[in-house]
């Protein structure tokens, strides 16, 4: 398990894209204020990725052929929440940085969709494999008190930037995949100090909480956990150790990576939902429309990720998303964020080769045409 988390997520962390000058012109878009609307589940897309395919030349069509600003072809569809990942001084990159993160918000927010913040208090990746503690922090990596304090520094000046600008979150995730113990450095150390973890954490949820009240303005906190196995006994640690103010229990479910199929999913979902009284969110899963690549950086879900009966074409892919979000609500779940989406093959390399990753489980196909996938989105317009 931990093996090919590793192997996934390493090859994540080299998809480094360097992109020319962007001629693409950003126009300003305007948020307009509305009452909060009551969701009764989220219909969620991981839009990360998406300012950087655009500078890198993509374009994007809708179920009908017509070529639309994403952010526009997604809220269309029915989309009400924009998952987004923020990383604290990426050098490597121009992506995923606050200003980066700003313009995502901007434009989510001016389609009238939620946004979900991700903040993975790393330069880079953190997952499973990787809880790599940003440069900036490094010196204070064994002093917990002081690393308390910028962990609430950083997240609570970072939200207070956002509503500044009119920007707030819905949702805070405080950290990204946290399995193990979060802000370390190099080979991950076990078993957890919970000590240290439980101060840390608990330091964000704080921070999150003192700008929610100062701008009077509701913002949800989520824990994330990648596999529904692992949330089992991580939320059963984290608790017994004084981890309790948060709202989400958020997963990442990838069939490929877990050991429960479609057939069994329902019991730890349910299990999470009825022992912490939390809301949960599958916060990350994917499912590929087919096995072919459109460019030769090789796609990390290949066939070992089907699932039977789901076949890798665009209505296995919707066949998939349907039966993954029936489970999620009978288990008493109330969303489902698809990763990475719009991930679509570009000229701009990684030090793979050139394009995607993930170009065969994206919502559009390898003509940048919404997929029978993106049809999921629609049921959210009747609830």
């Amino acid at each position: 398990m931990k093996s090919l988390y590793k192997i996934v997520h390493l090859t994540l962390l080299i998809c480094c894209f360097s992109c020319g000058d962007s001629n693409v012109a950003q126009s300003d878009d305007e948020i307009i204020e509305t009452p909060e609307k009551v969701i009764s589940f989220y219909y969620g897309a991981d839009l990360s990725y998406v300012n950087e395919m655009l500078d890198c030349g993509a374009t994007y069509k809708n179920s009908d052929g017509i070529v639309k600003n994403p952010y526009k072809i997604f809220s269309e569809a029915g989309t009400n929440l924009v998952r987004v990942r923020l990383w604290h001084n990426p050098t490597w990159t121009n992506y995923s940085n606050f200003e980066d993160v700003k313009l995502t918000i901007t434009k989510a927010k001016a389609e009238g969709m939620s946004v979900l913040l991700d903040f993975h208090y790393s330069d880079t990746w953190a997952d499973p494999a990787n809880q790599e503690i940003p440069a900036a922090w490094l010196t204070n990596i064994n002093n917990t008190t002081v690393l308390s304090e910028l962990v609430y520094n950083y997240t609570y000046e970072t939200l207070n930037n956002l509503a500044s600008a009119n920007l707030l979150p819905d949702i805070v995730q405080v950290g990204n995949e946290i399995n193990p113990m979060i802000l370390q450095h190099g080979e991950l150390k076990w078993p957890i100090d919970w000590v240290r973890n439980s101060i840390l954490i608990n330091k964000g949820i704080k921070a999150i909480r003192a700008v929610s009240k100062e701008k009077n303005k509701n913002i949800e906190v989520m824990l994330h956990i990648a596999q529904p196995e692992n949330g089992l006994w991580w939320f059963k640690d984290a608790t017994q150790n004084g981890i309790t103010d948060f709202d989400w229990i958020g997963l990442s479910y990838y069939p490929i990576w877990s050991e429960y199929k479609l057939n069994n999913l329902l019991t730890p979902l349910k299990t999470l939902v009825d022992t912490y009284k939390k809301r949960l969110m599958i916060v990350e899963t994917a499912y590929p429309f087919t096995l072919e690549n459109a460019d030769s950086a090789n796609n990390i879900l290949d066939s070992n990720a089907l699932v039977t009966g789901y076949p890798a074409s665009e209505i296995g892919q919707l066949n998939y998303l349907n039966k993954l979000k029936e489970i999620v609500k009978n288990a008493g779940g109330e969303g489902i964020v698809y990763w990475e989406p719009a991930w679509v093959s570009t000229s701009c390399s990684t030090l793979w080769g050139n394009g995607s990753h993930w170009d065969n489980a994206t919502l559009f196909d390898h003509n940048n045409k919404a997929t029978l996938g993106m049809s999921f989105y629609n049921a959210s317009f009747k609830e």
